[in-house]
């Protein structure tokens, strides 16, 4: 049996990652997660091949190039995101319900792709200034680096229309619970 695919977006800081390595280890859904691509340096805690596939711009560039993405962006200079079809394609044949934790640009990107396929979700904070508040105390970002953030968060929420569900992350328990059953219902049929 072919798998089916869950897309989770959101601004960063709106809690997305948290919801998605939940649900991972919950072990409920047969779900495997989707690893994607990045051209930035790994964060202390991030492992190659599990959180990221860490290469450099040029690999990146080299990759795209030859068609090998079923989405990438490059979200800030030299600061690459992409999705390798052929991971996805392995993950699928493999019975696996993929999830995806990606930007909205390339959530939106592979629910267009995938059509009827993939379910996409948009995790939304409660508010901007609660988004900043986040940012801030993960203490992984300078000032400057945070209000570019803000920034395009600010300008991405403006996106959760065009996802199939939004989910407020205000309390993390009742984001998984509403998650957990939009799960169900997709994943029962």
């Amino acid at each position: 049996m072919i798998g089916k695919l869950i897309i989770f977006s959101a601004p960063s800081g709106s809690g997305k990652t948290t919801i998605v390595h939940r649900l991972l280890k919950e072990d409920k859904y047969n779900l495997c997660f989707s690893v994607s691509a990045t051209s930035r340096q790994p964060r202390h805690t991030e492992t190659h091949g599990k959180d990221y596939y860490f290469i450099t711009p040029d690999e990146f560039r080299s990759k795209v190039s030859k068609g090998e993405f079923l989405e990438w962006e490059e979200v800030y200079e030299d600061k690459y995101y992409g999705t390798l079809k052929s991971e996805v394609e392995r993950l699928l044949n493999e019975g696996k319900n993929v999830i995806f934790d990606v930007d909205v640009v390339g959530g939106l990107n592979i629910k267009k792709y995938y059509g009827d396929k993939a379910l996409a979700l948009f995790v939304q904070p409660p508010s901007v200034e609660e988004l900043e508040k986040r940012l801030i105390g993960r203490a992984t970002d300078d000032a400057a680096t945070i209000q570019k953030r803000v920034d395009k968060a600010t300008y991405e929420l403006s996106f959760a229309g065009k996802f199939d569900r939004v989910v407020i992350n205000d309390v993390l328990e009742d984001a998984m619970t509403e998650t957990r059953k939009i799960l169900d219902e997709y994943l029962a049929y």
